[in-house]
């Protein structure tokens, strides 16, 4: 079956692919499969600035990809959309595969 999708869709597919682009987005992503954290708690987990951190949080927010609970004066972020690790399991799961195809090219196997 093919699908079309129009060209709202695909603004919006486009956009999030660009979110996702961000390396350190991804690592937040990674950090908070395990659960809800705090900024302190990922600026420690992740050994990068709480300023850094709290612009990334906000565009993942933005987008709808994570989710900010406030207890008191800290916030804990979560996913919001757990469909962005198939996705990001797919493509990587992917990209090992074309490294062990390298890496076995490389060897001569």
């Amino acid at each position: 079956m093919v699908r079309s999708f129009t060209d709202e869709t695909l603004e919006m597919v486009a956009s999030r692919f660009k979110v996702l682009a961000e390396p350190t987005r991804l690592r937040i992503l990674d950090a908070l499969r395990e659960g809800p954290r705090t900024v302190s708690g990922l600026v420690e987990e992740l050994d990068t600035g709480q300023a850094n951190v709290s612009k990334h949080l906000a565009v993942l927010r933005r987008h709808h990809l994570v989710t900010r609970r406030k207890e008191g004066v800290r916030s804990y972020y979560s996913i919001a959309e757990p469909a962005v690790f198939d996705l990001c399991d797919l493509v990587c799961d992917s990209l090992e595969r074309e490294l062990d195809a390298r890496r076995a090219a490389l060897r001569g196997d």
